[in-house]
């Protein structure tokens, strides 16, 4: 992998190993506590299917270099979309860095010991030919449309090959590939008058045939089942009320929010709910919150992260006691500890922040049935689309896309238009019964943060909360 890498990103623009450390030399004479040089090639493809036909198909690819001076609390950074020695260089000698007087001195984290292979590394445009790819794409909408009441039906497949070199000043240097494949499918049918639309998908980072006919058909069969609920769905109940979260995606409200609380820079600037409580009791007894990133084939697992730290499982809440948070180098040096393995950028063009992995709640003892059965009346809330969180609070609303009300222990009637207002830290004090049945999402979350897009994996299992959730129809 590694001279692979340094053959597509290095030699083939005519410099090396040493010309890089040479410009890190550069800035270290300017007096910065610590300096990086990230170069990354990315290629990506994608077919989408419409109405029957192939509506768009594209490739494109795109490389750079980023390039960062740390001094003190302060970060210097530029970038270009090219790799040759002239724009190096430009970028390098021309790098504004302001004087900041004190320093942070050993900024030396990162290891040499080789990380683990985690996916594959081949190339997942190349593993198919174009013909087949569309063939794919034909034939997921050939069954949809031999289902009942659809009459549309939107398939897309995405693929991305990241192929990324780290140079750092401490004279380390990282290479990594980042195989991510996506497969996602829209169903739209209709009855009575009455349109409704559903969508499933997956991937990681697996070559094309992790897409089986087995897999290809669980995705259509979801989409569809979701659709024709809501076809029959009621308008939702409003007030607080029991409710029970599903398994699996369902973990995008852990995700959104609880887990950016934990993340370093916020608690380093004091604006995160969960700031100053380490040691403490934030979340009901059972509760025990995890992100790993070294999960093999997932899409939010990395070898290394975007600093050249290996990935690796932080424990971020155990048995419901705060146990730490995810950090990327600079807020673990400014809050004197190490980093987790969680810099993470968008891009060349992106400054590491601390960032997420595959964040999820362990297991308990109940079974699902067991759970929705001990409610009287409540809501069941399976699946989830959009939703916004506030930081500071731990404020959320989350829209429930597949929803049902429970009436004396059962799934009475499927309902729409359900969304669940609450506090993430609060939420957790609330929660009674832990499933059995922890499960990570399919493959298709995607995390914002300060501009940047980052995929991420979620999880958690079935779970009832008694408190912290207002259900709005």
């Amino acid at each position: 992998m590694s001279q692979q890498v340094k053959q597509n990103l290095l030699y083939s623009n005519q410099f090396d190993e040493q010309f890089l450390n040479e410009q890190l030399g550069k800035l270290a004479k300017k007096g910065v506590d610590f300096a990086d040089l990230y170069l990354q090639n990315t290629a990506t493809e994608s077919w989408v299917l419409d109405e029957g036909i192939i509506k768009s198909g594209s490739f494109a690819i795109n490389q750079g270099i980023g390039v960062r001076a740390v001094c003190g609390e302060k970060t210097f950074f530029s970038y270009a979309n090219a790799l040759n020695t002239q724009v190096i260089t430009n970028l390098v000698d021309n790098l504004y860095i302001e004087s900041t007087g004190g320093h942070l001195q050993n900024y030396t984290t990162a290891s040499n010991t080789a990380s683990s292979k985690l996916h594959t590394e081949i190339n997942p445009l190349f593993s198919l030919e174009n013909v087949d790819k569309i063939r794919i794409l034909q034939q997921i909408d050939s069954m949809g449309r031999a289902k009942n009441y659809v009459s549309n039906v939107i398939a897309s497949i995405n693929l991305e090959y990241d192929q990324v070199y780290l140079a750092r000043s401490d004279e380390r240097q990282f290479a990594d590939i980042r195989p991510l494949i996506h497969l996602s499918i829209s169903v739209i049918v209709s009855k009575d008058g009455k349109l409704e639309r559903a969508s499933a998908g997956g991937g990681g980072r697996y070559e094309l045939s992790y897409f089986s006919d087995e897999i290809v058909m669980s995705y259509l069969n979801k989409a569809y089942t979701q659709a024709m609920l809501k076809l029959d769905a009621r308008p939702a109940p409003n007030g607080e009320m029991p409710v029970v979260l599903g398994n699996g995606w369902a973990g995008v409200i852990l995700h959104e929010a609880v887990g950016h609380g934990l993340e370093g820079d916020f608690n380093r600037k004091e604006s995160s709910a969960f700031c100053g409580k380490i040691g403490q009791q934030v979340a009901s007894k059972g509760v025990t919150i995890i992100d790993e990133g070294c999960i093999a084939d997932r899409r939010g697992s990395l070898n290394i992260d975007d600093e050249g730290n290996p990935t690796q499982r932080t424990v971020l809440i155990e048995d419901g006691i705060l146990q730490g948070f995810l950090y990327d180098e600079l807020n673990a040096r400014l809050m004197g500890t190490k980093s987790t393995g969680n810099g993470r950028r968008e891009s060349f063009a992106s400054n590491p922040l601390p960032r997420m992995t595959n964040t999820y709640m362990l297991g308990g003892n109940y079974s699902a049935e067991e759970i929705i059965s001990s409610v009287d009346y409540g809501l069941f809330a399976e699946n989830f689309e959009g939703g916004q969180v506030d930081i500071t609070s731990g404020q959320f609303v989350f829209n429930a896309s597949v929803a049902w009300v429970i009436e004396n222990g059962k799934l009475s009637y499927p309902v729409k238009g359900c969304a669940l207002v609450g506090s993430g830290p609060e939420c957790l004090q609330h929660v009674t019964m832990i499933g059995n049945d922890v499960a990570l999402d399919s493959g298709v979350g995607v995390c914002g943060k300060d501009g940047q897009s980052v995929p991420v994996g979620v999880g958690q299992p079935t779970m009832r909360l008694d408190g912290g959730l207002v259900v709005g129809g």
